[in-house]
């Protein structure tokens, strides 16, 4: 039997005390401790544990890392969490609430983005789907009927490494003609 030796603790990067931010994450007020440069998505995950950002590439390169600020993606690997202090931050997680409305009926049903994610079967590994949901969702949230151009000029920068782009452009049609339903 393999003995488990814990590594050395986190280095900080600076000398920067660390303190207490008040955070509003989907819609609730969080607390939360890290120095003022600390990432938002290492907050969101480590203490809040919120799940669907993801660490993907830590350069804002890939989109896995996406949430809302005051409804804006922004690619949380690269946004210090002292930035985000008395801003509306909404993660995968706080989408359909968002979209329904926190109190409404339909509060637990998907964003429709998300059922079309579902329905069209888009993800393979899974990985970088929640930029792709998120700046779907904004994208739609914006221009109701969008062209494929338009859904491809705000896809761009986003990385998908499993190949399902295809997939994706087929749930955001779907979702825009849900949506237009609605």
């Amino acid at each position: 039997m393999q003995e488990q030796v814990a590594g050395p603790p986190a280095a900080k990067v600076n000398n920067e005390p660390e303190q207490s931010f008040d955070l509003t994450v989907n819609d609730q007020k969080h607390t939360v401790v890290g120095t003022f440069d600390t990432p938002l998505l290492y907050v969101l995950r480590g203490e809040l544990q919120l799940y669907g950002p993801r660490f993907g590439c830590g350069l804002a390169q890939c989109g896995a890392c996406t949430v809302y600020v005051d409804g804006k993606p922004i690619r949380s690997c690269r946004m210090s969490v002292g930035r985000t202090v008395g801003h509306r931050i909404t993660t995968l997680e706080g989408l359909s609430a968002t979209y329904h409305g926190a109190g409404s009926n339909e509060s637990a049903a998907l964003h429709p983005v998300q059922q079309a994610w579902i329905d069209e079967q888009v993800p393979q590994c899974g990985s970088c789907q929640n930029g792709w949901i998120m700046y779907s969702a904004h994208l739609l949230s914006t221009v109701k009927q969008p062209t494929e151009n338009q859904i491809r000029a705000a896809l761009t920068g986003l990385k998908c490494r499993c190949g399902s782009q295809v997939a994706i452009l087929r749930a955001v049609r779907r979702a825009a003609k849900t949506m237009g339903e609605a």
